[in-house]
């Protein structure tokens, strides 16, 4: 174990060198998410990327319950390494790992059973509701194994370890975008192919990532109950509300999902490829909301409350800067990427519109994952909790809604950046207005372990 790196040296260049190393990581796995998209739209079937457009709403929300938990793992990690708890460190890996076990079986239950109702009120059917079914029920039941991955990951970033927390998603991307072409051509497996090649990427994921932390670091101690019940109220103080703003973001989306559906198979196709491009071009954004949480919280730990509010305003400038550089480079080749997806009609016009015009409000969506890291390692996670459901219902519901009456599909993806933009503008004068009274407290009180350690 080293003693925590973020809390002396350049903020800026601590969070750059972590941003690029899990963008690398990020991009991996993205770039096979979207290269799914373009294997299965050389099938030939309008339905095959459809499906998964719609199999991935439902994913979208398992895969946020275990983010949520990873962003426990980290936010609790890295403030007690701050504050030089080695063994606390230790503890809270384990009760954390037991944690997402606890949830996510039972949600994973929940899930299969409930597949075909959430499909059909998506507005999924016929063949395309068959594939996206069997898609999920052979994705959906890895969950588990997913939520462990993504804690020990986490906890490998509140270590600062940028360079093997790349590795692990790079390994579980470059496993996934071998299998792909393999199981989905090779075999003839098509949809079914896609979701095989990432379970197995998956598990290798786990077993590198939970080598890296129980050998690498030897940050792991034995699990006991007696251990375990008092660490519960502290875990689900940061867990529930972290799993419940992730859970906003599929609920949004499921909402626009329906809402791209009443215009068909081929709108609802063309927001799929947009859903997958959105992530790898934009990694830098998701990676750096993953790499500023352990640098607030062991300076947060730490109680250096000067580099907290640098980290936050060096984070925003750089998310904007990136989105600018990556729209410009959307709107330059928008018709290399409908070509290059043989996208035709309605999902050809979308691809389109979104490179020209909304790529550039993605910096909303980014500075809302910079804040919302903030507010999760600074001890208020029911903050990001509000304004993540906010932005997923009043954020999204109505502005979707009169988006879709006036322009019909584009107005869709209109009525959705407006509403990020409305809440990333929000989410920013409230990040600044936390940190400025964390500072003020920390003048007035010189001691906060207590209250800190209780509010956890």
């Amino acid at each position: 174990m080293r003693s925590p790196k973020f809390v002396t040296g350049s903020t800026l260049r601590h969070m750059l060198v972590m941003t690029t190393t899990s963008t690398v990581g990020l991009l991996a796995v993205f770039a096979v998410d979207l290269t799914n998209i373009f294997f299965l739209s050389l099938l030939g079937e309008v339905e095959a990327p459809s499906a998964v457009g719609y199999a991935s709403a439902i994913t979208f929300f398992t895969l946020s319950v275990c983010i949520g938990l990873s962003i426990a793992a980290s936010a609790l990690v890295s403030q007690a390494l701050g504050a030089g708890g080695t063994r606390r460190a230790r503890r809270h890996v384990v009760n954390v790992a037991a944690l997402s076990l606890l949830i996510s079986v039972p949600l994973t239950v929940a899930v299969l059973l409930s597949q075909p109702m959430l499909l059909r009120l998506l507005g999924a059917d016929g063949r395309t509701f068959d594939l996206a079914l069997s898609y999920l029920n052979i994705l959906v039941p890895s969950t588990p194994l997913m939520a462990l991955a993504m804690v020990a990951a986490g906890v490998v970033r509140a270590l600062g370890d940028a360079r093997r927390s790349m590795y692990a998603t790079l390994l579980g991307g470059f496993a996934n975008a071998v299998l792909d072409p393999i199981l989905i051509f090779g075999l003839n497996l098509g949809v079914d192919g896609a979701a095989i090649a990432s379970v197995l990427a998956r598990v290798v994921t786990l077993l590198y990532s939970g080598y890296v932390v129980v050998r690498g670091h030897a940050l792991i101690t034995r699990f006991g109950w007696r251990a375990f019940t008092p660490e519960l109220r502290p875990m689900l103080a940061i867990a529930l509300p972290a799993i419940f703003t992730n859970i906003a973001t599929p609920i949004g989306q499921a909402y626009v999902t329906g809402a791209m559906a009443r215009f068909g198979d081929e709108a609802v196709a063309g927001l799929a490829i947009i859903s997958r491009l959105v992530p790898v071009t934009f990694a830098g954004l998701f990676a750096m909301s993953g790499a500023i949480g352990p640098i607030i919280g062991q300076n947060f730990g730490a109680r250096r409350f000067d580099r907290v509010s640098g980290s936050l305003r060096e984070s925003l400038l750089v998310a904007a800067g990136y989105t600018l550089l990556v729209s410009l480079v959307l709107l330059a080749g928008r018709g290399l990427i409908v070509d290059a997806f043989n996208a035709e009609g309605a999902a050809a016009d979308l691809l389109t519109f979104y490179c020209t015009w909304i790529a550039v409000f993605f910096f909303f969506n980014g500075a809302s994952f910079v804040t919302n890291a903030a507010f999760n390692n600074l001890g208020y996670a029911y903050l990001a909790t509000g304004f993540n459901f906010g932005k997923a219902t009043v954020g999204t519901v109505p502005f979707v809604l009169a988006g879709a009456a006036l322009y019909g599909a584009p107005g869709v993806l209109i009525g959705q950046a407006a509403g990020g933009l409305v809440f990333g503008v929000a989410g920013i004068g409230a990040a600044f207005w936390l940190t400025g009274r964390l500072a003020g407290r920390a003048a007035a009180v010189p001691d906060l372990s207590g209250a800190c350690e209780g509010r956890r």
